[in-house]
């Protein structure tokens, strides 16, 4: 079963110096049929103004990883960490027993587009922890790249909890298919650019939520980046 949520379905916050789009339950925005899907629970699609961004707050007992689309996302915790996000850029922290952190854009200049994305943990009280690694264009072109795993295969990070990230990057026509073990769930975010899902379309922002499907099929009809979530 597929089911596609349009990037105009989800919530959405405007603060001037910062636009977000929520496809879970967040914040303000409550919808109790989006609160997650399996151990995903937050997706935000956030532009921030230039010099603007997110004081120093806390969270604890979620995996984070941020994904920049464009722009430079300054980062800084407590753990000592200092790093500045680019495209091509994941980073993973794991709040564990609880971190502090600041969000910024880097640049005074242009805005920062990126996505900040929280995975439920395999348990509470985790050790804090931090990585950040570079993943080459072409290492993501025409094919699905582990980004993060729970066992950091492949060179990907590492993550407290049974999911799997990977990204894509397709020129137009270009397909990418994807076979997942019995009973795991996928969820498809469309990142940028325009591509067909079983038959469907999704544009940049869409989503499809996919359970009981043997195998999918993405065929994109325009330049696009895309994620995808195996999930328990």
């Amino acid at each position: 079963m597929i089911t596609i949520r349009h990037a105009n379905e989800r919530g959405h916050a405007n603060h001037g110096w910062l636009d977000s789009f929520h496809t879970f339950s967040f914040a303000d925005y409550f919808d109790p049929n989006h609160m997650g899907y399996s151990v995903l629970r937050v997706i935000n699609d956030d532009t921030v103004a230039p010099g603007a961004g997110f004081g120093t707050h806390g969270h604890r007992d979620m995996e984070i990883i941020s994904y920049v689309l464009e722009g430079a996302l300054k980062h800084q915790d407590s753990m000592g960490n200092g790093s500045v996000i680019r495209p091509g850029d994941v980073q993973r922290m794991s709040a564990g027993t609880g971190i502090t952190h600041s969000e910024f854009n880097g640049s005074d200049r242009e805005p920062v587009h990126f996505l900040q994305i929280w995975i439920l943990p395999n348990q509470r009280g985790h050790t804090p922890s931090y990585e950040q690694k570079h993943f080459p264009e072409n290492e993501r072109e025409g094919r699905w790249r582990l980004l993060v795993s729970p066992d950091g295969r492949e060179e990907s990070l590492r993550m407290n909890q049974d999911a799997y990230l990977f990204g894509t990057r397709l020129d137009s026509e270009e397909q990418v298919d994807y076979t997942p073990a019995i009973g795991r769930k996928l969820y498809v975010h469309v990142a940028t650019g325009h591509i067909q899902l079983a038959g469907q379309t999704l544009q940049g922002g869409d989503g499809a939520f996919i359970a009981d499907e043997a195998a999918i099929a993405v065929i994109a009809k325009a330049a696009s980046e895309i994620l995808l979530f195996d999930l328990p």
